[in-house]
């Protein structure tokens, strides 16, 4: 993002941040369940000066992106064998769209059940909150490959894998990229639920620091954490899904 285009967002911030500010002092000074932005920014400048919230986010980094890629991993090809075999999709396509919509929250009691109070816990909840979107972005997204694409390409003697990874996969590619940043999402809220409920002592996360600060009664951690959530992930936006997009586009001429 360019210092011109960042100069708005940041200016509201201010403002909303300052405005958020005067209504507390004004109407509740002083309430534990309301806390002015100076208290959370006093929270975490101290939580960054003794290290536990660098910690947490560095925690939780390692487990969403194990989640992630592993999700990634399997949701990819199976959204392809979707598209590609009808008796798939009918059902596992079927199944994949069910689950989608399942809350996270709902895999947490099993993954305790299965794997107890373990890593693999979290592990197991952040691929279950990944995988079933990306399978359903990859086969939207391969289904809607124009099929005259196919038929030129077929008349011109590509068939089978050369077929897939040369016309059907790049053409899907900004559906697929699109999936991928929706399954980062959902990877994000399925490991916040876990890590609320499943207590791990060797690893301490931000979902656990979310917690831990509502069973204090301290919203000036519960908000710092959230927004600390909301910076890696606006973060993770633009040095990774804003960048790639945007060669998608320059590869294809939309743009500059």
């Amino acid at each position: 993002m360019s210092l011109r285009r960042a100069i708005a967002p940041l200016l509201a911030l201010t403002l909303a941040l300052g405005l958020w500010e005067l209504l507390v002092a004004r109407y509740a000074p002083g309430s534990p369940f309301l806390p002015t932005p100076s208290a959370i920014g006093r929270w975490i400048w101290g939580a960054i000066l003794d290290g536990s919230l660098v910690s947490a986010t560095l925690v939780t980094l390692k487990r969403l992106g194990a989640g992630f890629l592993i999700g990634a991993a399997i949701g990819i090809p199976l959204g392809a064998l979707c598209a590609r075999v009808r008796v798939v999709r009918d059902t596992l396509g079927m199944l994949a769209l069910g689950l989608q919509t399942l809350p996270s929250v709902c895999w947490v009691p099993l993954a305790i059940l299965w794997f107890g109070q373990e890593e693999s816990a979290i592990l197991f909840v952040t691929v279950m909150g990944t995988v079933w979107s990306v399978v359903l972005a990859v086969q939207e997204s391969v289904l809607a490959v124009p099929p005259l694409y196919v038929r030129a390409a077929q008349t011109m003697g590509s068939r089978g894998f050369h077929l897939w990874s040369h016309v059907v996969l790049p053409a899907a590619l900004p559906g697929v990229l699109s999936g991928m940043k929706q399954g980062w999402a959902f990877a994000w809220r399925s490991l916040m639920a876990a890590e609320i409920f499943v207590v791990i002592l060797s690893g301490y996360g931000l979902g656990s620091m979310l917690h831990d600060g509502r069973e204090l009664l301290r919203m000036e951690q519960v908000v710092g954490v959230m927004g600390m959530v909301m910076l890696v992930g606006l973060l993770a936006d633009l040095a990774i899904f804003g960048p790639a997009e945007r060669w998608l586009r320059r590869s294809r001429g939309l743009s500059a």
